[in-house]
């Protein structure tokens, strides 16, 4: 039988797989949507209905974003939050962001997942941890703009519980109480969660932050979260406050509360996971934990500086995310892969940390976080089709001819040429295949005006 797509002449194609194998002159067949072969130039091609020709271009798998939060590009580079620790940042947006409903998460979602996607990334998750309570139903909105835009999803149904009234952040009317949340979680979990190999939508349960929940709604999302067979997100030792408001409120560090309310298992990723300490590390890596890693938002917020290279040696997995667009502003996975390597390298010395290191965390980590191993962010055998084809040539590239992995991160600034999900094209030639581009821009402008109160 005939693969859907081939994928061939690459420069370079870079498989992630088990052996890390580099093919020069390789191909990439796609067949109902999986990878149905890959192959060096002396190893035979197979027949395909279509051929895109991969000249003097690395292709990699489709890399993973494992944090966002969608809804916030419609606040982006707010200007009265460019100099705000994390706490203030939250209390100032949280008035503006609980005019979110519908068709501003559809907008959002729609807007922020292609301009993932023209980064390279085929598969996002995100953190949707915002309903106020005249917003309608703000996660399957953003599941249909995943479908309609043909991107691998993974959104996570997020909560609060605890009001500013409470000692929290939030303002009381985006904030429900736990017995709602849960059943809200085991309502999204049956309506919208694909366990099936190649699903393009799954499901995860995600109290926003030990600062916003209760402890018994973390306890009993970890039960529940077991029961369904989903897994756990949250904020997690984000930073020095962070840190300080567990030891006020808990008489404990973030991990050790996480421990204690069941959360330190292999079903677990957590976002940021800047602060933890030496002992702690190894603790998180003996239980698999994952970590998303998000390096720009990390800085803007002057967060701190996270322990890459310490959290996977200990075993952790550690994947990518953009964050909030309010906070990280740019969504481009590929800008987080090169400050990830420049990070590390900063923090733990020179040799710590390459472009191959990078572009791990941007694929084969993702995975990890996502509980998708060997299944995304891989090109092998039976790996979905999700596929990003970067073209190395122009003045950006010029001299870059020893080495396609690092030439691909340290010349850039880059974009990728194709970006292709379960063997479709959602970008060709730089330029998103979607006819709606203006229609949405147009519908998320009104939005950002309305929620920024300029109309």
């Amino acid at each position: 039988m005939d693969a859907d797509l081939l994928i061939r002449n690459a420069r370079l194609v870079a498989t992630l797989d088990a052996d890390r194998r580099e093919l020069p002159g390789g191909w990439v067949a796609i067949t109902d949507g999986l990878v149905s072969g890959v192959g060096a130039a002396a190893d035979p091609e197979p027949a395909a209905r279509e051929t895109l020709d991969a000249a003097a271009c690395l292709v990699t798998p489709g890399l993973v974003n494992t944090h966002h939060h969608l809804y916030q590009n419609l606040t982006r580079a707010y200007r009265p939050m460019t100099s705000a620790p994390l706490f203030g940042w939250l209390q100032t947006l949280y008035p503006l962001w609980r005019g979110l409903n519908e068709e501003a998460s559809y907008a959002s979602a729609w807007v922020g997942l292609a301009e993932l996607a023209l980064s390279g990334c085929t598969t996002s998750t995100d953190h949707l941890y915002l309903h106020p309570r005249d917003g309608g139903d703000l996660l399957s909105a953003e599941i249909q703009a995943a479908r309609d835009l043909g991107v691998r999803f993974h959104p996570t149904r997020g909560s609060m519980s605890l009001s500013a009234k409470d000692g929290g952040l939030p303002p009381d009317d985006v904030v429900a109480d736990d017995d709602e949340i849960l059943a809200a979680c085991e309502d999204a979990v049956a309506r919208h969660h694909d366990p099936s190999h190649g699903a393009m939508v799954r499901i995860a349960l995600a109290p926003c932050s030990p600062f916003s929940v209760t402890r018994e709604l973390m306890v009993r999302s970890a039960e529940l979260a077991e029961r369904l067979g989903v897994r756990l997100h949250t904020h997690f030792a984000e930073n020095a406050e962070d840190d300080a408001f567990s030891l006020e409120r808990y008489g404990c560090r973030p991990y050790q509360y996480l421990e204690d309310v069941g959360w330190v298992t292999d079903r677990t990723w957590v976002a940021h996971c800047v602060m933890p300490n030496e002992a702690e590390i190894a603790k998180l890596g003996a239980a698999r934990v994952g970590a998303a890693h998000c390096p720009s938002s990390n800085l803007i917020l002057a967060s701190g500086i996270a322990p890459v290279v310490a959290l996977r040696r200990a075993g952790v997995h550690v994947g990518l995310g953009v964050d909030g667009s309010s906070s990280a502003d740019s969504g481009s996975l590929w800008l987080e892969a090169r400050q990830a390597m420049l990070l590390a390298k900063l923090r733990d010395g020179a040799g710590a940390a390459d472009a191959r290191l990078a572009l791990e965390l941007a694929t084969v980590g993702g995975a990890g976080c996502l509980g998708r191993s060997g299944e995304i962010g891989v090109l092998a055998v039976g790996s979905v089709g999700d596929v990003a084809v970067w073209d190395l040539t122009g003045i950006t590239f010029a001299g870059a001819i020893d080495d396609a992995v690092e030439a691909w991160l340290r010349c850039g600034p880059a974009a990728a040429r194709d970006t292709i999900v379960a063997g479709r094209a959602i970008v060709r030639d730089g330029v998103l295949v979607s006819s709606r581009v203006p229609e949405m821009l147009r519908l998320h402008e009104a939005h950002a005006r309305r929620l920024q109160g300029l109309l």
